[in-house]
């Protein structure tokens, strides 16, 4: 039997220099913005056939998984409705629709429902699709919707009028996927995206009836290291231009009864200060961290929130408790707080305030959708390792919890099957890195016998917080172990965890993760030489850097959409979103970020040694990470890779950084990967 090749890539050397230093790029031909040049897509589908011809053994099994995934969904389903002024908003599902349906109705018993859009009527002629924000008119008259056709995350927004279903002849192209509508319910403003960049710097007012080429541009961000996004006070009186940078925010304002007015800063912009305002009646509510890393809460008034120096302290900051959002409510206030990575609820009622808080070892919670401020409860989601997702209502005034909905699990699942536990492992600079784990009791023995999956992320202050995944049950059924690293760069432990992860202190990102996989080893949760390990986008740059600084470590990667080729990206302001990135990786036109980001940067520092099995994803139309650089990366990979191990490229040709789309399709994609580890462990 012909053993497949390997496809191999050519190289045309391209030089690269900064800082009087020249870089050899041999790969750097596989750039092609435009996503047409046929001998870039010849070589995609080369390394999709090989990809295929390769994993063809794990073919049965993958479609075995996807069966079992695809078993534990509920194909009929719905949401709890939600009351927002006179009606009640819910979706569904049904059969094998990908998509879902949505609907309003007087009440909340599902009655009288009226279709207010369907998914899947949208999706049909469509090898992608992707829904962006719906939006109802002030009036509850029109409804706006944002379609994604390709994965670049560039939205065309259309109208319809909801009582006769007839669509209006208004169509805005090239957006952000948001509309924020003005009182009068005529108006509307949008953010515009720049098809290079794909950054949104140009706030655009939209009259209905008018063509968008009559569209005003009333506001033009050209700082471009912050994004721009639109919201609406809780009150509705306000429409706010928010403007935030890694580091740094802004907000800008008008009367949303006067949309033609002219918006204006809310406050001073403060280098280094982060910022979320919201107002209802006459006070607005503020998380801040102005001298306060963990934020605190703060309210002014209408004639003093102009000047940060009369903001009032609500909530005062605390060392040890990071303060992550708040809800406004007429009579109460609710905050998210996380104190030791756990998270809880408090709710303030005038000088009284008492929390809510949970029993798992590890869990997830967030406030629910909330959309009128005069309610008496508050919903909340909650989930856990081992707890289907779940949402509750609770009384404001007595904390009395009542379950509405728990996501429903097919098949043979029973809880008490399963264990999770909140671990802290011992950094080598010393600091107590908390890790997630579940398993299946009766299959777990801590002799180091177990196959183990450790997953990671660790950027942007983003929490990969325990939460339930009933397609997990595919491993955990099968003696794995499923590991969450709580690694540095994440906001777990505050938002110190995040500074200590970024910038010049990005290599304790990848140290903790490396620690945490040989303490699975050394407290025998994990077979020696079965650690596999799994990350995408940022989380991608951290197996890519994993395994050239510990390739030894895991028998299997999985590294999706990844972000691998960071030291040019960050270096070409033509690459999407670059600009933004800075206050993250730092900006490597100055040396010392250079330095940085080319000591960690997984193509910049590809040796000749033996490479784990790698399993690397990536969609065509990605708009975050471009194809070409796990394209370049695995180029290169081959050409270094000193070991007979499994090195497999798999692009989606018609997806974008999101992966495939649909409840169904997608579940392809985790049925491959999982099938590449659990055939390796055996």
């Amino acid at each position: 039997m012909t053993h497949p090749i390997a496809p191999i890539a050519k190289k045309i050397p391209h030089q690269l220099t900064t800082h009087n230093e020249t870089r050899i790029d041999n790969y750097y031909w596989m750039r092609d913005d435009s996503r047409t040049d046929k001998e870039i897509l010849a070589h995609l589908e080369a390394e999709n056939a090989y990809c295929d011809a390769m994993l063809a053994p794990q073919k049965p099994l993958q479609d075995e998984l996807f069966e079992e995934l695809k078993g534990r969904i509920c194909k009929d389903d719905n949401t709890v409705p939600v009351k927002d002024g006179d009606f009640w908003y819910h979706s569904e599902v049904s059969g094998d629709d990908e998509y879902a349906r949505y609907f309003r109705s007087t009440d909340n018993k599902y009655a009288n429902k009226h279709l207010l859009l369907d998914v899947n009527a949208l999706a049909q002629e469509c090898e992608h699709f992707e829904l962006g924000d719906m939006s109802i008119s002030t009036d509850d008259k029109l409804l706006s919707w944002a379609s994604d056709f390709d994965g670049r995350r560039i939205y065309t927004i259309h109208f319809k009028d909801i009582a006769s279903g007839e669509l209006l002849s208004d169509v805005l192209e090239n957006t952000e996927g948001q509309v924020i509508w003005a009182n009068d319910s005529q108006t509307v403003f949008y953010v515009k995206k720049d098809e290079q960049t794909l950054l949104g710097t140009q706030l655009y007012r939209h009259v209905l009836g008018t063509p968008q080429s009559d569209d005003v541009m009333v506001y033009e961000e050209e700082d471009h290291s912050f994004y721009m996004s639109l919201s609406k006070s809780r009150d509705e009186s306000l429409i706010f231009i928010n403007l935030n940078a890694t580091e740094t925010s802004d907000t800008l304002f008008i009367d949303a009864n006067e949309p033609t007015a002219e918006f204006a800063p809310l406050v001073d912009v403060i280098e280094g200060h982060e910022y979320n305002a919201d107002k209802l009646g006459d006070t607005f509510y503020i998380t801040s961290n102005h001298q306060a890393t963990n934020f605190k809460v703060m309210t002014a008034t209408v004639e003093t929130i102009g000047d940060i120096n009369q903001w009032q302290t609500l909530i005062a900051h605390r060392d040890e408790v990071l303060i992550e959002d708040i809800e406004i409510f007429n009579d109460f206030l609710v905050v998210s707080e996380r104190e030791l990575g756990q998270i809880r609820f408090v709710i303030h009622a005038g000088d009284k305030h008492y929390p809510i808080e949970f029993n798992d070892p590890c869990y997830y919670a967030c406030l629910g959708d909330n959309p009128e401020p005069e309610a008496t409860s508050a919903r909340i989601y909650y989930s856990s390792l081992t707890t289907p997702g779940s949402l509750f209502s609770v009384d404001l005034a007595t904390t009395a919890q009542t379950l509405l909905k728990e996501q429903k699990v097919l098949g043979e699942f029973n809880r008490d099957e399963y264990e999770s536990q909140r671990l802290f492992v011992t950094s080598r600079d010393n600091q107590q890195v908390p890790i997630s784990l579940v398993y299946k009791k009766s299959l777990f023995k801590q002799d180091g016998t177990n196959p183990t999956l450790q997953y990671g992320y660790g950027a942007y202050g983003i929490t990969i917080d325990p939460n339930f995944s009933p397609h997990t049950l595919s491993l955990l059924n099968r003696g794995f172990v499923y590991v969450i690293a709580h690694i540095r760069g994440g906001e777990m432990l505050g938002r110190h965890w995040y500074e200590q992860g970024k910038k010049a202190h990005k290599q304790n990102t990848f140290n903790d993760f490396i620690d945490i996989g040989r303490y699975l080893i050394e407290q025998k949760i994990s077979h020696p030489n079965k650690l596999f390990a799994s990350g995408g986008s940022a989380g991608g740059l951290l197996m890519g850097a994993v395994i050239n600084q510990a390739p030894e470590l895991y028998r299997g990667v999985g590294s999706h959409v990844p972000f691998v080729d960071v030291l040019t990206t960050m270096l070409d302001e033509s690459i999407p979103l670059t600009t933004n990135e800075y206050d993250e990786w730092g900006n490597p036109n100055e040396l010392a970020a250079y330095n940085t980001i080319k000591a960690y940067s997984p193509m910049d520092n590809i040796v000749a040694q033996d490479y784990p099995n790698l399993l690397v994803t990536t969609g065509l139309h990605d708009s975050q990470v471009q194809y070409f650089e796990p394209m370049k990366w695995v180029a290169k990979l081959r050409e270094y890779n000193t070991s007979d191990n499994l090195l497999v490229f798999k692009t989606d040709m018609d997806s974008g950084h999101a992966g495939a789309s649909g409840r169904f399709k997608s579940l392809h994609e985790k049925a491959l990967e999982m099938a590449f580890f659990i055939s390796l462990s055996k």
